[in-house]
């Protein structure tokens, strides 16, 4: 496809134009790939303008491009074509225009395929300013010439041949032009160069016995062989093969320079290229001068056998050399291999085990955090264990604590006899009309509560549950306080039946706290000066449990249905059966009593006494501010601190005052809120004082319900 075969050898159709831009290779790479078969010839053509080199290298006659310039020209060509089995003839030329230079390239060669590199620049700027060479070239190039232009892999424009070409294969047929090119591989120009193993090795045709030159009126061709431009380098060869040395050099207007640089060549294909004969019988020779002058003499005949059995010799030598570089070349290159083999195998085995020191190093780290994790696990179950151990010591002795101040209770109670008048069942039972269910008044935690008569008066009996799992404790703690003291603000307990587990107190005829802040059964909303009023008495009453003698007692149940109100509106405090008696030092709220299990009523319990156990007077202060924000309120318990924030931080606590009552004092509502929120801190340190801070608040804020009340009556 690329090459056609003539008489004398082998006419290249296919050229490349290459240079230093981007496209060159990819021109090349689809050329290779794409349009040519193995083991094909094509020409490497550079053009070089005159503007581009240094005038006294224009100057110079008979000037070679140098080993840079073939170097970083033609250099990134030869390794590719000598892998894809491409023998490449590398041309410089020298010409004004490139493309000037290209086509009378082309017309000079024959050249049935030109293959140049895509334009960078944009369709608009190759329309509107100079054009570029691919687009020049598809406008002059030659009818019997394809020429493609290839940018990133691509064909970018393509300008096909309309017909074929006929290649000129002799001087004769067809002469020297003004260019100084001929396709002829007679007359003293190069018929292929190839390139293999990133070396390069050219062979050149010979049509006489002797060096030549022809000489034409318009062109000038001097033979000089390649090797002899490298000063100070010896030949491998003898003298006579030296000597055919071979570069073409052109002269006339505007021709083109043209000539080959090769490290090395093949010899033994210069020699077969030329036309050397032993079997030849004619003894005239050619001269190789301008007029070809034959002779016939023994003499001249007998020399030239000679010589060319001397040559033949030195030929045979020379090959014999050449056949024994190479397979010291091969066996270099073997070794090269194996030592590259070798190199590659030992980086591959150093790079295996430095992968499995780390691997074992990662491992060994692994197996030390595991170890320090299970260290540092067992050191805090061991202090866990320590703990729990020291908690357990801590329950037993609050254990017998509690134990011996039962049995010191009981045996001041048995000393001091019984406090309280027994009632039998059936006295209960008439009373209460066999606990009916329209006797029924209410129904708490520890059971339902039933109203009666007793004495010829109205009495509260309330009756234990078999249920409950600490129903007799209650229900004995309850006996034991209410029994012991006596307070204005503290139900009054006028019996029971230890038996059954029926407590007999006062009758509360409005019944709880609760209640009557929610309205139950439609009843008339409190007054805020009742509900000032209510406030002083709770407080009095707890703070008469916190200061008992000889120890404090705590109620841990404080919330208003466990407040009850008489027919005056008067509050007492009832329910005391989840009461206890802590030491005196707790009532400074500097040493707590540990409690095993927290009590009391979700919403109202103490949070710090809930989450550690640590039992105190103020603990009640909590259950008291939630408790008293309901008493202003008359909401839920849950959330209701706040609420309460919100609306004081707004400035507008109107908003979650008891909209039932319409005569609200805001000042002294706020003052009432802020001292119910310091109650409900959430840390018992920073908790107010009930004797000195909250009751003294509480008992002002009575006065001026009082003030503002003449005879108020519910």
């Amino acid at each position: 496809m690329s090459n056609q075969n003539s008489g004398e050898g082998i006419h290249i159709t296919t050229a490349i134009a290459v240079d230093k831009d981007k496209n060159s290779p990819h021109a090349v790479r689809w050329a290779i790939d794409n349009h040519l078969k193995k083991n094909s010839s094509i020409f490497l053509v550079h053009v070089k303008t005159q503007l581009s080199q240094p005038q006294d290298a224009v100057a110079k006659e008979g000037r070679a491009p140098t080993d840079t310039e073939m170097q970083h020209i033609f250099l990134p060509y030869r390794g590719f074509c000598a892998r894809k089995g491409i023998r490449a003839t590398e041309m410089v030329l020298t010409e004004n225009d490139v493309t000037t230079g290209l086509v009378d390239f082309v017309v000079r060669n024959s050249i049935s395929t030109l293959i140049v590199g895509g334009s960078n620049r944009s369709a608009l700027t190759r329309a509107f300013r100079n054009p570029d060479v691919p687009t020049s070239l598809g406008k002059i190039a030659p009818d019997f010439c394809s020429v493609h232009a290839i940018s990133k892999g691509r064909v970018q424009n393509v300008k096909t041949a309309t017909r074929s070409v006929t290649p000129v294969t002799s001087v004769s047929s067809k002469p020297p032009t003004q260019s100084g090119y001929s396709s002829d591989s007679s007359s003293s120009s190069f018929s292929q160069s190839s390139w293999k193993s990133g070396s390069d090795k050219t062979s050149f045709d010979k049509t006489s016995s002797d060096s030549s030159s022809y000489t034409n009126k318009s062109n000038d061709y001097n033979v000089v062989h390649p090797l002899d431009r490298h000063s100070g380098s010896k030949s491998p060869f003898p003298p006579s093969v030296s000597n055919l040395n071979y570069m073409v050099r052109t002269k006339g207007m505007g021709s083109p320079n043209l000539s080959f640089d090769s490290s090395e060549f093949s010899v033994l294909s210069s020699f077969q290229s030329a036309d050397f004969s032993m079997d030849n019988s004619d003894p005239s020779l050619t001269s190789g001068t301008s007029n070809t002058n034959s002779y016939t003499t023994s003499h001249v005949g007998e020399e030239i056998e000679n010589e060319m059995k001397r040559l033949k010799q030195e030929l045979k030598q020379t090959m014999e050399m050449y056949n024994s570089a190479y397979n010291e070349s091969v066996n270099a290159k073997q070794k090269v291999r194996e030592i590259d083999e070798w190199k590659s195998t030992e980086a591959r085995m150093i790079a295996q085990k430095k992968r499995s020191e780390e691997e074992a190093l990662a491992l060994i780290e692994m197996e030390k955090r595991k170890c320090r994790a299970a260290m540092e696990a067992a050191q805090k179950a061991q202090r866990l264990a320590e703990l729990e151990t020291q908690k357990r010591i801590t329950a037993e002795r609050l254990a017998e604590y509690e134990a011996e101040e039962m049995r010191k209770a009981m045996d001041a109670l048995n000393r001091c006899g019984v406090r309280y008048r027994t009632y039998a069942i059936e006295e209960i039972e008439v009373a209460t009309n066999r606990f009916s269910v329209s006797a029924k008044i209410g129904e708490g935690g520890y059971g339902p509560v039933f109203k009666g008569y007793l004495d010829h008066t109205a009495v509260a009996i309330k009756v234990l549950r078999p249920d409950i799992a600490q129903g007799k404790e209650q229900f004995q703690k309850e006996i034991e306080v209410l029994s012991c003291m006596r307070h204005p603000n503290m139900v009054l307990l006028l019996g029971a039946c230890p038996e059954y587990g029926c407590l007999v107190y006062e009758y509360m005829e409005n019944g709880s706290l609760e209640d009557r802040l929610f309205r139950k059964q439609n009843t008339p909303p409190i007054s805020w000066r009742t509900r000032f009023k209510i406030a002083a008495e709770i407080g009095t009453a707890l703070l008469f449990l916190h200061q008992s003698k000889p120890e404090p007692l705590v109620h841990r149940d404080l919330k208003p249905a466990n407040i009850l109100l008489d027919r005056n509106y008067v509050s007492k405090i009832s329910d005391v059966g989840l009461a206890r008696m802590v030491p005196p030092s707790v009532a400074d709220s500097v040493t707590q009593y540990h409690m095993t299990a927290a009590a009391g009523t979700f919403c109202y319990i103490d949070p710090e006494y809930q989450q550690t156990g640590m039992l105190g007077t103020k603990s009640d202060l909590y259950s008291l501010g939630v408790m008293l924000l309901q008493l202003i309120t008359g909401k839920p318990p849950m959330g209701i601190t706040g609420q309460v924030s919100s609306a004081i931080e707004k400035g507008d606590i109107s908003q979650v005052l008891d909209p039932t009552v319409p005569d609200w004092p805001v000042k002294e509502a706020t003052a009432f809120a802020n001292l119910c929120l310091k109650c409900c801190e959430l840390r018992r340190k920073d908790r107010p004082d009930l004797a000195t801070v909250i009751l003294p608040e509480l008992e002002r804020l009575r006065e001026v319900a009082c003030e503002n009340q003449d005879e108020y009556s519910e």
